[in-house]
């Protein structure tokens, strides 16, 4: 993709505390010619703010804590010329050189159509390294959320990793509303329920550079994160089953 076309691109990150890790993490974006950059405070208490700053990203504030809810701050008020969105971490886990086969599978041109994606997602654990550094918490919920969504809606992913992209139009078609630790579970179910053209790519994968997760790096955040999802999934999952009961009975008339 040449350079107009990551300038169509925004990336989001969303961070709490990650002062130790944000600078590399802007500066390796900027490197492979991603510009708009918004880093999104979730209400850090050390310096990520600042430090975003001078590496050149715009800083929102989110204060109310939630990582769909700093996602979604990130959204708001985006330019009219923003055609695709790149979500990553700021902790320095994600490994940004993959995204150079992620922005392949963007290509716009008319001949290109049927390699066309609305939703890229990296997957940790198609490489080694990947599955090495996942937690074993991480691996497991990992594992059950998929399973839970390949029974539910028939499609098999492998990651519920926070490296994607996704085409705008096909964000705003998606309509998210979680504002938690649900936002990745949602977004990958939506875009099944609503046709979207997914593709998962093996994606490279560190342990945290610095900083504390936030999830797993506690037992009460992984058993909190792990009920969040399931809820997600379970509430999605009603409104999917009413969906179908509704196109059944209007068939039937």
């Amino acid at each position: 993709m040449n350079a107009s076309n990551l300038d169509s691109m925004l990336v989001i990150i969303p961070v709490l505390n990650e002062e130790a890790t944000l600078g590399n993490v802007v500066q390796a974006l900027q490197a492979i010619g991603l510009r708009h950059i918004r880093v999104v405070d979730n209400g850090s208490r050390d310096r990520s703010a600042e430090i975003a700053f001078k590496a050149g990203a715009e800083v929102l504030h989110e204060p109310i804590p939630g990582y769909g809810r700093a996602c979604w701050r990130g959204l708001q008020a985006m330019p009219d010329f923003i055609q695709w969105i790149l979500f990553c971490d700021g902790d320095g886990s994600d490994d940004v050189s993959a995204l150079n086969h992620f922005f392949s599978l963007c290509d716009f041109s008319l001949e290109r159509q049927s390699q066309r994606f609305d939703l890229i997602l990296g997957n940790r654990t198609a490489t080694a390294t990947g599955r090495a550094a996942m937690t074993s918490v991480q691996r497991f919920g990992n594992a059950l959320a998929t399973t839970l969504i390949w029974i539910g809606w028939g499609y098999r992913y492998r990651d519920l990793g926070p490296l994607r992209l996704i085409r705008r139009s096909a964000l705003d078609q998606i309509q998210m509303q979680d504002r938690g630790f649900g936002w990745t579970v949602e977004m990958q179910v939506r875009a099944i329920e609503c046709g979207l053209r997914i593709c998962e790519l093996p994606v490279h994968y560190r342990c945290r550079q610095g900083g504390r997760s936030k999830i797993s790096g506690t037992i009460r955040g992984s058993i909190r994160a792990g009920i969040v999802i399931l809820s997600t999934l379970g509430r999605l999952y009603r409104r999917h089953l009413m969906m179908r009961i509704k196109r059944r009975s209007s068939t039937r008339c």
